[in-house]
């Protein structure tokens, strides 16, 4: 069983109730798969880096999963089928991105005391 996480982007016209259900509907999908949900993380609505099908936002979320490989077919093919999933991308995680998961998920990368103050280039300058 490979590692894998997934991105999706749902359409902004959706109710939150509605997305919850579309993004619990794809984890159903891989649990018949035979997938272990690592992590599910809703990131909510965002704007888009460019108009989707002429809408400016979606509902991002992103789904950490371990499944045999026969699992992403499944998974992909809901996705184009549901009319409100406007963009997605599953990728498979190697041993580094799973140690880097783990440790954004515990919350070593939140930790706002160890950052420094950037200087700006005209201190600098002086």
């Amino acid at each position: 069983m490979n590692n894998y996480e997934t991105v999706f982007i749902l359409n902004p016209v959706l109710s939150d109730e509605q997305a919850k259900d579309t993004v619990e509907k794809f984890v159903k999908v891989l649990k018949k798969a035979n997938a272990e949900i690592l992590n599910n993380e809703q990131w909510g609505l965002r704007k888009l880096a460019y108009p989707i099908n002429k809408k400016s936002t979606g509902f991002y979320n992103l789904i950490e999963f371990s499944a045999p490989s026969t699992a992403i077919n499944s998974l992909e093919t809901e996705y184009r089928r549901d009319e409100s999933v406007m963009r997605f991308l599953t990728t498979v995680l190697d041993k580094h991105a799973v140690v880097y998961n783990e440790r954004r998920r515990k919350g070593e990368f939140k930790n706002k005391e160890n950052k420094k103050p950037v200087k700006k280039a005209e201190e600098t300058t002086r």
